[in-house]
């Protein structure tokens, strides 16, 4: 009924830039033989990658970076895995967009993981296993819940491990490369500490980003496009991490694109000025700032204590006492479902719940899900609701979906369409390693980006 959303995004694979470099030989799998994604992830003994020629095992070669093949069943594969854990059905328009996006992430992989050989950089089972773990105990599932829904869509688990494999290695390459070259001077943590001293009584907005580079100033408008079907995805209900994890080109992709909470100032004036005109929950259109193209997504507002927007009086309610605008979603399975069915019914209900970020976006998540019906309830008084609907909407705030229930008619979602108010916080400031940590981070993502733009200008790169 949906996909799973965001099963293999909601969570960081590995920290990113953390000092650390490639332990010695024999507490991971050696990456200075020709080794894919999948090899990195689950031993030597995996297949590496074939070297053209010869051809691959009988498929058909999608792109060749470096003499090193990537095959269309790579592709494949990847794009299932994008599928199934955001849960969208693309036209076939969007379909070939989103194909070429993910080629074009692969092409990116291959390069990163050659040059991660070159630097005997290694990746162990055992930290693509703990990043797993992670994943599926933040979205609280099992590895057989997983394993299940993958092989009903013909995603081989390699496929993800492989992702991730990737990403951790990457991390490590730039470290290895770059680790030393990197500094922040006592001076810099203290001017920050002063800007961050400086804006404390401001609002603070927790943000995640997806980014697609333009590597030649030639691919500005090809790549313009590519963000715009990325975009496309979303608006169709794909979760932003899940996308970000798939596709964008920052640092930021191993965490789902998440830049946590920031002030207004630390982006680019162009990313600025755009983060500045959305709404909680909002999305914004493809920005042209440094190096590429921008989306930014505004999951929430923080308002300091003590700030002159805390200090406003409370806004007077929309609505008067036991009145809510409320929708109504339900998956329509009948009052006595198979066991199967009803299972099923709950889970695409709770994927949905967790994508619901306000009213607006409500009619075309339901769309994208087959079966499922869209109502607005418009203003209700809770005297004419069921009691069964009264105590789920009780465990509620403004803005949010009740836990999914079973009704005669199936299984019901109510929302609140109310809008949230700003969350009102103590801002803490942060010590001086946090400070410093941060600065660090920030150096070390310019040079992989930098890093990165350097080694596909030198790649030898056929797309087919």
């Amino acid at each position: 009924m949906a996909g799973l959303v965001g099963i293999a995004v909601w969570a960081s694979a590995a920290p990113l830039y953390a000092g650390g470099r490639a332990a010695p030989k024999g507490t991971e799998l050696a990456a200075n033989e020709p080794a894919s994604a999948s090899t990195l992830a689950t031993g030597p003994s995996a297949n590496q990658l074939p070297m053209l020629p010869p051809s691959i095992q009988g498929d058909s070669v999608a792109a060749i970076v470096n003499d090193t093949a990537i095959s269309t069943m790579d592709v494949q594969q990847r794009l299932k895995l994008f599928l199934v854990t955001t849960g969208t059905h693309p036209n076939p328009k969007q379909m070939k967009s989103l194909r070429a996006e993910i080629l074009k992430q692969l092409e990116t992989e291959r390069i990163q993981l050659l040059e991660a050989q070159k630097h005997n950089i290694s990746v162990s089972a055992g930290e693509v296993d703990t990043a797993i773990n992670r994943i599926l105990s933040e979205n609280h599932i099992n590895k057989d819940k997983l394993k299940a829904t993958f092989a009903a869509a013909g995603v081989q688990m390699s496929t993800l491990r492989g992702q991730i494999a990737a990403q951790i290695a990457w991390s490590k390459t730039v470290q290895s490369r770059y680790g030393d070259e990197a500094e922040v001077s006592p001076k810099q943590v203290n001017e920050e500490l002063k800007r961050i001293k400086r804006n404390a009584n401001k609002p603070r907005y927790e943000v995640s980003e997806i980014f697609l580079a333009i590597d030649n100033p030639a691919d500005k408008a090809k790549v313009k496009k590519a963000m715009d079907a990325v975009l496309a995805q979303i608006r169709n209900g794909a979760p932003f991490p899940s996308v970000a994890r798939s596709v964008s080109q920052n640092p930021t992709a191993a965490d789902g694109g998440d830049l946590g909470f920031i002030t207004a100032d630390q982006l680019p004036p162009p990313l600025e000025t755009a983060l500045l005109k959305l709404k909680t929950g909002e999305i914004s259109k493809p920005i042209l700032g440094p190096g590429g193209y921008y989306v930014l997504a505004l999951r929430e507002i923080q308002v300091p204590a003590g700030s002159k927007l805390a200090q406003q009086k409370p806004v007077a309610p929309a609505y008067p006492p036991g009145v809510l605008p409320l929708a109504r979603v339900l998956l329509p399975i009948g009052p006595k479902p198979p066991p199967a069915l009803l299972k099923n019914a709950v889970l695409a209900a709770e994927v949905l719940r967790s994508r619901i970020v306000d009213c607006k976006m409500l009619p075309d998540l339901v769309q994208h899900m087959r079966g499922a019906i869209y109502m607005n309830l418009g203003t209700m008084r809770l005297t004419n609701l069921s009691a069964q609907i009264r105590q789920a909407l009780a465990k509620t705030t403004a803005g949010e979906a009740t836990e999914p229930f079973e009704s005669s008619a199936g299984i019901e979602l109510i929302v609140r369409c109310d809008k949230r108010p700003p969350q009102v916080i103590t801002y803490k400031v942060p010590s001086r390693n946090q400070v410093a940590n941060q600065l660090y981070q920030e150096q070390m993502a310019v040079l992989a980006r930098r890093f990165l733009r350097q080694l596909r200008r030198h790649a030898d790169i056929e797309t087919r």
